[in-house]
């Protein structure tokens, strides 16, 4: 199997088994290993007041780019991995009808240890609204069902 096989496999699966991101209305793009994207449009339901989005989804969007982008790394040598932590930096206020786009990638692996980034960007404008660094840690795949659809023994 291709690494674009590969990568299409684990998106198509991804997608299928989280519902989360179908809830909040977040759609992904794996672009490459340790390369996804995720898009949103904010609407009635991701609001705190009638003019701004609650914090709580742009911090979703930050915690799938930044996970995804390192999950499709560790997919990619045989592991998964899980959130040691992340950070999230707001800078402009998200209101509604806003089209987000979060780009996160991998910048650092290490042998246990995975790092990556994400911006956040309002589409039309292009105007960053959120950065964020998150660490995720690496374990064999064969530890929980996989997110290739496959049960291991």
């Amino acid at each position: 199997m291709t690494t674009n096989d590969l990568m299409a496999l684990f998106e198509e699966n991804y997608r299928r088994s989280v519902a989360f991101d179908r809830f909040l209305g977040m759609t992904l793009t794996v672009n490459a290993v340790g390369d996804v994207t995720y898009t949103l449009t904010v609407g009635p339901d991701h609001l705190t007041a009638k003019d701004s989005a609650h914090g709580g989804v742009a911090a979703a969007m930050m915690d799938g780019a930044l996970g995804v982008a390192a999950l499709s790394f560790a997919v990619s040598r045989g592991n998964l991995c899980a959130t040691v932590e992340f950070k999230i930096n707001y800078l402009r206020q998200v209101r509604p009808g806003d089209r987000l786009m979060a780009h996160g990638t991998v910048k650092h692996t290490g042998k246990r240890l995975i790092v990556s980034e994400c911006d956040i960007r309002e589409q039309q404008s292009g105007d960053l609204v959120a950065t964020g660094l998150g660490t995720f840690t690496q374990y064999p795949m064969d530890r929980r069902q996989d997110v290739l659809g496959e049960t291991k023994p």
